[in-house]
């Protein structure tokens, strides 16, 4: 169990932080900028959840993505492989698989590439998969990262545009990019 008993440690005060091992490394690290970017990730969900809390079934997706993201970063937190630290399965990651599945059955074919809008909710859904991409992005340069975490974070991208077009009344209310039509 985690236990925190001061928030305020003067630790990071040099620039540098205790990763899960205690191994201590700059700020600026690769590990702690993926760290950081996941937690963005999770932040940016968070606002999303504000928009969701009348769709049960999309908020209790968003509600366990958010705590697979706080497993993402115990899993990044600790360098090296297996052993007794935490580490992303697959099970997640077919989990979200069989969500945007779900969620795009209902869905009508996409004709067009979308623009980020429509409906508040989908807004912020997009917001939150630019953020995750960033994640994805800034976790495929850790060394030796488990390669779960971005498969994790490839399918949650895809999950949160899905879930943005569910949020845009099911699509009828995708924004459509028109091309040379600004």
């Amino acid at each position: 169990m985690v236990r925190i008993d001061r928030v305020v440690t003067r630790g990071g005060d040099g620039g540098e932080t205790s990763l899960g091992d205690g191994t201590r490394v700059r700020k600026d690290s690769r590990r702690v900028e993926a760290i950081g970017a996941v937690d963005e990730a999770n932040a940016a969900i968070g606002v999303l959840r504000l928009h969701t809390q009348a769709l049960a079934d999309s908020d209790a997706m968003l509600a366990r993505i958010q705590n697979d993201l706080f497993d993402v970063g115990a899993d990044l937190c600790v360098p090296g492989e297996g052993g007794e630290r935490l580490r992303v399965t697959d099970a997640p990651v077919l989990r979200l698989q069989a969500e945007v599945a779900a969620m795009n059955e209902a869905l009508p074919p996409l004709t067009s590439f979308i623009l980020p809008g429509g409906s508040a909710g989908a807004a912020y859904a997009h917001v939150a998969r630019t953020v995750v991409r960033r994640a994805e992005r800034a976790a495929i340069g850790v060394e030796g990262i488990n390669p779960t975490v971005v498969r994790y974070l490839n399918r949650l991208s895809d999950h949160l545009f899905v879930l943005a077009r569910v949020l845009n009344d099911g699509g009828a209310g995708d924004v459509l990019w028109v091309p040379g039509g600004g």
